[in-house]
């Protein structure tokens, strides 16, 4: 008797003897000595990992030597990668001499999958591996903001997102995976032309269901996975040379434990295996029925075709008009569901950024499904293959379809004559969200929860019929401010644009107007941010809102600070503070007051800026998100410099780099802080070097401090500069050039880079722990002893809600995104003592 075993390696079936003894890993000595490489590299990732610094958003667009390894940061494959061997090799050769490599062929042949499995095998040479997906954009999304935004980088005045492409690219040697091109394909090889000839050191991998026809294109079909020849028979060793029976069986076994491939039962799955074309996301979706079908009823159902492919074809190029196998699986798969799982899944398909469980039970309760059982539907869903969840460890947990999958889903939505009421349960949805948000007196300035639902928010919003409803102004309203807090200035203003003109909205007060004055100064339009603070002024004096007041006050004091109009913004400021604390809201009330205390010290009050910041700064360290609590820091840190507490500056400025993400714009003012606390301490050559790192650092973010802040630090490195030898200098500029991500921090908080972690936990372990309340210390301690939130509530008599709405908070505070991590920091606090 022989057991049937495969490459560890390659997954090629191997034959071991039965006269016993160590059985075979690999099928040669190639396989053998690529698993050591592998390993060797898995070893040295982890060790990079274990010294790196935690960040809680690590910066897109900074290419320096703190930089991941190419693919660490690509999407992690929640099962293994099977096959692909030849393509694979082919891919490596060809991006040698390509610089643009274009996989077409099916939706669902594994496109994309193959392209990240490509991706993260590529050498150390490239800087960086970047993934844009395109398929949630529309044929008039602008192509090039949309891929900078998915990148990270904010848009400036002046730039087109193109020439904010360019300039973060630069000559830099990267990787950039356009997934799902097809139906932008023009647009797409506009792009990719621009690129590819303003950027030398950069090269495209894109996947589309047809060539972009771009000069110098290079264009790989991938092909369905090989499926058995007709006439191989039972034999199991013959069946596994096929990837797609390999496929199938690695998928069967993950939801039967204990499913093998034998003489049984391998016709049948050689059958379904050519049914399906070998097309690897319908392969996929008949191997997880198995366990609850028999392979028999797997392989009848294939042949039941109900439904003709038109169903999954339309006139635009998003149709997947080649996908016979695929909607064979999907249509089989949709016709497995009860009717309770069937109205979700069709109704899921308005969601196209994603969803939670919370608006999967806003959008599909009702017409015969109970709101509480769309819980279980969604894991059911899940399960099946017909909803998968998004990558990272986010809670709540967001999922969303496949794209093929969510075409079928639309259409069967039509036809079942839904499509309009799902729309407008979606609108409904969404106002609720607005309602919370409403109860924000600076709305605009805070990362809310339209964050996440921005692609639905816009979608919804494509899709409504009745634009002259105040629903939709509001919802348009709501989805500029989320361009505005992404930096994306010109989309949030051509929605604004429309919205002023309605000039009878005394449901939006100046809402609108003082949104567009803080776009304005983003855009550094100057004349028309101070037109518009006026205006909103004026609205919420008209209509006697206070909050609605406070907000268009701040932003009014926003302009006149951009434009040097310091008395002006203070006057603006105090009222507004008057009035915010007259709300009693103490959060709004230190945000406020910090505020103030900036434009003090532009005017030149730092006595009084110094006072105020002892007010509002102990609030704000214990409840404010950590960006809000940094910018406190950093004001703070910037009155005690201009009263000449130089050490008490120092330590303010060292305690916003403990808590803002590492190699983000946020982390570059506390360098530049320390920089000028260097040039008021004689130390000039600490000062030239913190400001050219940070000037290098800004250059590649493409960002820029506000003009009072920026002349202050330019001041400070040319009397640096002034001050120092020809020698000393040119050695400052050259040194500081070298500081970079890790370097760089641990520089400036005077510490060597592989004690950076404990540096800079010690810099912040004394924030950390004032930012938690002391009900939130004693959840994060019960999280740490591997509690869940119900068990946490029984022990605190508190209800499970409750509970996760202090995680929250926490996740916030700390930038900690997952329980393991809270559990590590609060295991890190008490080796410490604290």
């Amino acid at each position: 008797m022989t057991r049937h075993r495969t490459c560890e390696a390659c997954g090629t079936p191997l034959t071991a003897a039965p006269h016993g003894g160590r059985p075979a890993r690999y099928c040669s000595n190639a396989c053998r000595q690529r698993a050591f490489r592998l390993r060797s590299t898995h070893r040295r990732a982890e060790r990079e990992r274990s010294v790196a610094p935690d960040a809680s958003s690590p910066d897109t667009s900074l290419p320096d030597a703190s930089l991941p390894v190419p693919g660490r940061g690509l999407p992690q494959g929640l099962d293994s990668f099977v096959g692909r061997r030849q393509e694979l090799a082919q891919l490596r050769t060809l991006l040698r001499t390509s610089r643009l490599l274009t996989l077409t062929g099916a939706g669902g042949v594994g496109k994309t999958r193959l392209a990240l499995e490509f991706a993260k095998g590529l050498p150390e040479r490239h800087a960086r591996v970047d993934l844009v997906a395109l398929d949630s954009l529309r044929d008039s999304a602008p192509l090039a903001r949309s891929v900078a935004t998915a990148l990270g980088l904010g848009e400036r005045a002046g730039q087109s997102g193109t020439d904010v492409l360019v300039r973060a690219i630069g000559g830099s040697r990267r990787l950039l995976i356009m997934d799902n091109c097809e139906h932008l394909a023009e647009s797409c090889a506009r792009l990719a032309t621009t690129l590819l000839s303003r950027c030398p050191g950069l090269r495209i991998l894109a996947t589309s269901r047809e060539a972009l026809r771009v000069p110098g294109e290079t264009v790989f079909r991938v092909g369905e996975l090989s499926v058995p020849p007709d006439g191989t028979g039972s034999d199991p060793t013959a069946l596994l040379r096929s990837d797609a029976v390999r496929l199938f069986v690695e998928r069967a076994a993950s939801r039967a434990p204990g499913f093998t491939l034998g003489r049984d039962n391998g016709a049948a799955v050689a059958e379904i295996c050519r049914r399906l074309d070998g097309l690897t996301l319908a392969v996929e979706l008949a191997a997880r029925r198995v366990g609850t079908l028999p392979l028999g009823d797997i392989l009848a159902g294939l042949d039941n075709h109900l439904f003709p492919l038109s169903l999954l074809t339309d006139d635009n190029r998003i149709g997947p008009h080649r996908h016979d196998g695929l909607a064979a699986a999907i249509d089989w798969s949709h016709r497995l569901l009860d009717p309770e799982e069937q109205a979700v899944f069709r109704r899921l398909a308005v969601l196209v950024g994603g969803f939670d469980a919370r608006a999967a039970q806003a959008i599909c309760a009702g017409g015969g499904v109970a709101p509480g059982r769309v819980f279980r539907i969604l894991g059911a869903l899940e399960a099946k293959s017909l909803i998968a969840r998004l990558p990272g460890d986010t809670e709540p947990a967001r999922f969303h379809q496949l794209s093929a999958i969510r075409a079928y889903a639309r259409e069967r939505l039509v036809v079942s004559g839904e499509l309009h009421a799902v729309q407008q349960q979606t609108i409904e949805w969404l106002n609720g969200l607005a309602d919370l948000v409403g109860n924000e007196v600076f709305a605009d300035q805070t990362g809310g929860l339209f964050l996440a639902e921005r692609d639905n928010l816009a979608v919804a919003l494509a899709d409504t019929a009745d634009r002259d409803s105040a629903r939709y102004r509001r919802l348009s309203l709501e989805l500029a401010r989320v361009h505005y807090q992404q930096e994306q200035p010109s989309a949030a203003r051509s929605l604004l644009d429309g919205l002023l003109r309605e000039t009878d909205e005394p449901a939006l007060g100046g809402a609108v107007a003082a949104l567009a004055t803080r776009v304005a100064c983003q855009q550094s339009d100057l004349a028309q941010a101070l037109l518009l603070g006026e205006r909103a002024v004026h609205l919420e004096r008209t209509h006697g809102h206070p909050a609605g007041l406070a907000n268009a006050l701040d932003a009014r004091a926003a302009a006149r600070l951009c434009r040097g109009e310091f008395a002006a913004a203070v006057a603006d400021l105090r009222e507004c503070l008057n009035l915010v604390e007259a709300l009693g809201r103490p959060h709004d009330t230190a945000w406020c007051t910090h505020h103030l205390a900036w434009a003090l010290l532009q005017a030149g009050g730092e006595a009084e800026a110094d006072g105020l910041m002892d007010r509002c700064l102990p609030v704000l360290r214990e409840h404010a998100h950590w960006s809000r609590a940094a910018a406190a820091l950093h004001t703070a840190g910037a009155v005690r410099l201009a009263l000449g507490r130089l050490q008490n500056a120092e330590d303010l400025f060292a305690e916003v780099l403990g808590i803002v993400p590492k190699g983000s714009f946020h982390a570059l003012y506390p360098v530049e802080g320390l920089a000028l606390v260097a040039a008021e301490s004689g130390d000039m050559r600490r000062t030239l070097r913190l400001y050219e790192a940070s000037a290098q650092a800004r250059r590649q973010l493409d960002t820029e401090p506000e003009a009072p802040w920026r002349r202050r630090v330019e001041q400070a490195a040319v009397r640096a500069r002034t001050l120092l030898p020809a020698a000393a200098r040119d050695a400052a500029l050259s040194g500081g050039r070298r500081l970079r991500g890790d370097r760089l921090v641990a520089y400036a908080l005077r510490t060597r880079p592989g004690n950076l972690r404990t540096a800079t936990d010690t810099a912040a372990a004394a924030a950390e722990r004032s930012l938690l309340t002391g009900r939130e210390s004693m959840v994060v301690e019960l999280v740490a002893e591997g509690l869940t939130n119900r068990q946490i509530a029984e022990r605190l008599g508190l209800s499970p809600r409750t509970v996760a709405t202090h995680l929250d908070k926490v996740r916030d505070k700390l930038g900690l995104r997952s329980r393991t991590r809270i559990a590590l920091w609060a295991a890190t606090r008490s080796r410490e003592g604290s």
